[in-house]
């Protein structure tokens, strides 16, 4: 039987508008599957209430911006000891000396991106990469999969547009708080107060070259 991919999104308050990128760049998946999208309540949550939310998840999302905040920091730490397989990453902004320490957690390699159209990009191909199990855990026909590897060839030459909702991804939560281009352009780009310049990484690109091996072949 078919599992359900379950994934939870982690992010500080300056990126929350931003966290609807995973959401369009799952409902732009060319195929049905039984997909949900978690993430702690805009109200907060209790420990016990984001350990049930993180404890059963197959791919934990952290988006660090500016500064850590709460809930963040607490999720973060709790899908650690809970040891889940966990994707950071960070967007190409200032961060404040607080968010400098954050970043430098042991055994942790960031993975920078430049636009919200950069991170939809990478998320895809992790999508991909995670939805391509080795034992069929999610249940998709050879056809599913020729189409899971043209959309992950595509998106990986020429991006992902986020404009419009397609269909594709079925299950709870899967789109959250869909917001205009221009509005994630803007909280990208907003300077911080007080923060030290973005971290230069010229490698920027290796997560989605890598990701993107699995489906190069016609």
């Amino acid at each position: 039987m078919a599992e359900k991919l379950r994934i939870f999104v982690s992010a500080t308050l300056d990126l929350e508008p931003v966290r609807a990128v995973i959401g369009r760049a799952a409902a732009e998946l060319p195929i049905p599957i039984g997909l949900e999208i978690r993430r702690t309540s805009a109200d907060g949550a209790t420990h016990d209430a984001i350990f049930e939310q993180v404890a059963n998840v197959d791919r934990f999302y952290f988006l660090l911006g500016r500064d850590i905040t709460a809930p963040a920091g607490a999720e973060w730490h709790l899908a650690w000891k809970l040891e889940r397989s966990i994707l950071p990453l960070r967007a190409a902004v200032p961060r404040t000396p607080a968010a400098q320490d954050f970043q430098r957690f042991p055994l942790v390699e960031w993975h920078t991106f430049r636009s919200p159209a950069h991170l939809a990009k990478l998320i895809t191909l992790d999508l991909a990469r995670i939805l391509h199990h080795p034992d069929n855990r999610y249940g998709l026909s050879p056809t599913d999969l020729a189409l899971l590897a043209r959309h992950a060839r595509a998106v990986h030459k020429h991006g992902l547009r986020l404009q419009g909702v397609a269909g594709g991804a079925e299950g709870g939560g899967v789109l959250l708080d869909p917001l205009q281009r221009g509005e994630y352009e803007l909280v990208i780009n907003a300077p911080a107060p007080n923060a030290a310049q973005p971290e230069q990484n010229d490698d920027d690109d290796w997560l989605d070259d890598e990701l993107a091996q699995l489906f190069m072949e016609e």
